[in-house]
């Protein structure tokens, strides 16, 4: 696999978005209906929404993705980036294919003048935060939610 080109996902290119997308959901043991993958991909599209999405292709494939948002904040003059979701194909880990997509997500937020670039993962994603562990600082902080039921 030659070193992958991070670009902005195509409006054409939904069924790989979708594939990636499915994938990542799997592995946290998450689903959304159609009508919400629907609302994402338009979102996605969509330029008063400050969602984005690019992808990662090696070897004329689509092998990652990665969502973030901009957001402000009551701290910093700039906005917040916020990295949403990441995910690689199993055949593309290892090979500096999730580096590449934060580094990517990094400069887009340097080019918004955003103050930081936050993303979340969970506590036994070993390989994931071994990864992480390179490129930025542990907040120290805990994620608390509350979920309200669909509407």
């Amino acid at each position: 696999m030659s070193g992958p080109i991070i670009r902005p996902v195509r409006p054409d290119e939904r069924e790989a978005w979708e594939r990636l997308w499915s994938d990542y959901l799997d592995f946290y043991r998450a689903s959304l209906g159609p009508a919400m993958r629907d609302l994402t991909w338009s979102r996605l599209h969509d330029p008063l929404v400050p969602l984005h999405a690019l992808v990662a292709e090696a070897d004329s494939e689509i092998v990652g993705l990665v969502h973030y948002v901009f957001h402000a904040s009551a701290w910093t003059r700039g906005p917040y980036c916020y990295l949403q979701d990441l995910f690689t194909t199993p055949s593309a880990r290892g090979r500096g294919v999730a580096r590449a997509l934060i580094e990517a997500v990094t400069t887009e937020a340097h080019l918004a003048s955003a103050d930081r670039v936050y993303w979340l993962t969970m506590e036994d994603n070993a390989p994931a935060r071994a990864l992480y562990d390179t490129l930025a600082d542990r907040s120290g902080f805990i994620q608390y939610r509350r979920i309200f039921p669909a509407r």
